[in-house]
């Protein structure tokens, strides 16, 4: 390893799955060193925080000694998770997931109970699907009340772990504005906690964290962990606030990832506020906002269908009309909760080859369909879209973003995106300067360019038509 530059920092990803680590020279973005450990998720789409925990522990001891020369950490995390503590800040069940749409009814209850879509997109800049945090607290009382009862402190999953590596996980709690954005229960209109939606939820705001500013510190690290004790603690933010740290995105420049779930979104200057719900108004990690618009059913789906069908994820075959609709576990884009795959114009001729790309289609289409609706009206059509997560590196979804989208498509060569923008945010704090700056001065963003080809309208069709005829069906439950 080449001696670094400039200082090290710590970036952390506690995704859905697994936590990773990388240790990141501050002035060069070189990767000194990485980690990684698993997680386990349960049926019904819960996890057991400390788990995170353990996993966070094991990523660290796997960069070896180069941990002890780090100046700053900072967490990002999977958004909307539920995480409620007791007084010892222990978890009272496990953490309620952004996948777990059991919280759909009482989703439905309380849009209805603030006075409809338009008016929570008005308040918090979004219309809250059954991800939301908020859901899964209403969710909680009505289900478990003792568990609700029991709690005295309501965290998301990178608030749990920052509030462990600082010893304030109860009292001093911290979140940032880019994640708390995603809980439905914060107003981007006001940057504070909103009082009516918390009431309606039964949520007393005094258990919930501070809402740090960006570049402020939640605190130094604790004694007795494996980092060196003192060091600065960023605010850390959401998953998807991260990664679009670590790409250093400006307004204007699409960012579409391909992961467990999918997701597409662009900072924007201006304050989003989609009363269709297709579109959630978060902020961004900084002082701007982070439009997203977010499916459920992405590379897990897909993967899944390539298992039925026997086949590898990359045997896909051009050609036939079949259109598959890949809602495994609901939908989020569209608003489809209790949703099941479909299939639709299956023939005697169809291939297993064609199935499987009529999956990657579908999978696509839902978030192609949010792009015009999260880009600036001023954006240019013919900006790259930056494809990232681990779909990003298949061949057959790359190729299925250019014949859908008609742009062109770049593919970062830096991997894990997300600790790499949660690097930079150490790295911003510790060093005073913007961390979508340090980003660029990373040069993140490089990596191949694909040139755009001709949409492919008559899938395109195909996909609307279907998913127009089969919308009553797909919402039965």
């Amino acid at each position: 390893m080449d001696s670094p530059e400039g200082p090290l920092v710590i970036g952390v990803d506690s995704s859905t799955q697994s936590t990773k680590v990388l240790v990141v020279d501050a002035a060069t973005g070189a990767v000194v060193a990485r980690g990684q450990s698993p997680h386990t998720v349960t049926a019904e789409h819960d996890s057991d925080p400390a788990q995170w925990w353990e996993a966070l522990r094991l990523a660290l001891e796997q960069c070896g000694p180069v941990v002890q020369r780090a100046a700053a950490v900072s967490v990002a995390g999977q958004q909307h998770g539920l995480v409620t503590l007791d007084a010892d800040g222990r978890p009272v069940r496990n953490a309620l997931l952004w996948n777990d749409t059991r919280s759909a009814p009482q989703r439905d209850r309380l849009v209805e109970a603030l006075g409809g879509p338009a008016a929570w997109a008005e308040r918090t800049g979004s219309v809250p699907a059954a991800s939301f945090t908020v859901t899964k607290w209403a969710w909680l009382r009505e289900h478990e009340p003792e568990a609700a009862a029991a709690t005295r402190a309501v965290r998301l999953p990178h608030d749990y772990l920052t509030g462990r590596l600082t010893g304030q996980e109860v009292t001093g709690g911290t979140t940032d504005r880019g994640d708390v954005s995603g809980t439905g229960w914060w107003s981007s209109a006001t940057g504070s906690y909103d009082e009516g939606i918390l009431g309606l939820a039964d949520l007393d705001p005094a258990l919930l964290p501070r809402v740090l500013e960006a570049g402020e510190a939640a605190g130094t690290v604790r004694p007795g962990l494996p980092l060196p004790e003192g060091i600065l603690v960023a605010p850390g933010t959401g998953d998807n606030m991260a990664g679009a740290l670590g790409l250093g995105l400006v307004p204007g420049r699409p960012a579409l990832t391909l992961g467990t779930s999918g997701a597409v979104y662009a900072v924007s200057r201006e304050r989003p506020a989609d009363p269709t719900g297709i579109v959630a108004g978060f902020a961004d990690a900084r002082h701007d906002w982070l439009p997203l618009a977010c499916t459920l059913n992405c590379t897990l789906a897909v993967d899944r269908i390539a298992a039925l069908l026997g086949r590898e994820r990359e045997a896909v075959e051009p050609g036939g009309e079949l259109v598959v609709l890949p809602f495994l576990d609901g939908e989020r884009t569209p608003d489809l909760p209790y949703a099941g795959g479909l299939f639709s114009g299956l023939r005697h001729s169809t291939t297993g080859g064609q199935v499987l790309q009529a999956a990657y289609d579908g999978a696509v289409f839902a978030l192609l369909q949010a792009l015009d609706r999260v880009l600036d009206e001023s954006a240019d059509p013919g900006e790259p879209i930056l494809l990232i997560g681990g779909g990003a590196q298949g061949t057959a979804w790359r190729e299925t973003v250019r014949r859908l989208s008609g742009r062109p498509v770049q593919v970062p060569v830096a991997r894990e995106l997300v600790a790499l923008g949660a690097a930079a945010q150490a790295a911003g704090l510790l060093l005073g300067r913007d961390a979508a700056e340090v980003a660029r001065d990373w040069d993140t963003a490089a990596g191949p360019a694909y040139e755009a080809v001709p949409r492919d309208e008559a899938a395109l069709n195909r996909l609307a038509r279907t998913l127009d005829a089969a919308d009553t069906l797909l919402r039965q439950h």
